[in-house]
């Protein structure tokens, strides 16, 4: 078992490294759209090796339980930000719903642990976080309500919003347990960078759409 954890850690590392770097290079690939596509496509999937491993971490090999909550963040938004960009839409999907309620189910299943998990991280870290992921789930079933004719383009400043936030996630973690030294601005920072990035891009674009009306 030794052996197996200390080898899941090294893909789970190998692969968070790589997906950041796939992260940072989509976003400053932003305007050519082909480009962007395919790498995105290629950091899900690196992404979905991450959330693996760290459930793995969690699950099979007893890791903190905060680690399923940082995991949980960046692969829901993930997901959602994808999918989001595939159907342009806020019509209500079967598979978004799933995804949803089991990501609700997670956050819960680590609130109602809390106190046996050890405070490993910053409890600002925690409460935003989970705070995070609970706002976001919250919006994506409230956006169901909002009438199509006034959706219109919030599906594409969703997209913006979620896959950055994923990237925020892993550079949040990556940093955090890094740097651990510097906690909690090793993990509060990088967050703080990334909603400086996503208030960036979607004032950007907001004001570009404007000028085309």
């Amino acid at each position: 078992m030794e052996i197996l954890h200390k080898s899941n850690i090294f893909i789970h590392v190998t692969a968070g490294t790589f997906a950041l770097i796939l992260a940072i290079i989509a976003i400053i690939s932003n305007k050519r759209i082909i480009f962007h596509k395919k790498v995105g496509k290629v950091f899900l999937a690196v992404l979905s090796i991450v959330i693996l491993t760290a459930l793995f971490g969690v699950f099979i090999f007893g890791r903190n339980n905060f680690l399923l909550v940082i995991t949980v963040l960046s692969g829901y938004v993930g997901f959602s930000g994808y999918r989001i960009i595939k159907a342009k839409s806020n019509e209500p999907k079967m598979l978004d719903i799933i995804v949803a309620i089991l990501s609700v189910s997670t956050v819960f299943y680590f609130l109602y642990y809390f106190k046996t998990i050890g405070m490993i991280w910053n409890p600002v870290v925690i409460y935003s976080t989970v705070g995070g992921l609970l706002i976001i789930i919250l919006y994506d079933f409230l956006r169901y309500f909002i009438p199509k004719t006034k959706y219109q383009r919030l599906w594409f400043y969703e997209h913006i919003y979620k896959m950055i936030g994923a990237f925020s996630g892993l550079l949040s973690a990556f940093s955090g347990s890094v740097l651990y030294m510097y906690k909690p601005y090793s993990q509060i920072l990088p967050a703080v960078f990334c909603t400086i990035l996503q208030i960036g891009f979607i004032i950007y674009y907001y004001r570009k759409f404007s000028k085309q009306v």
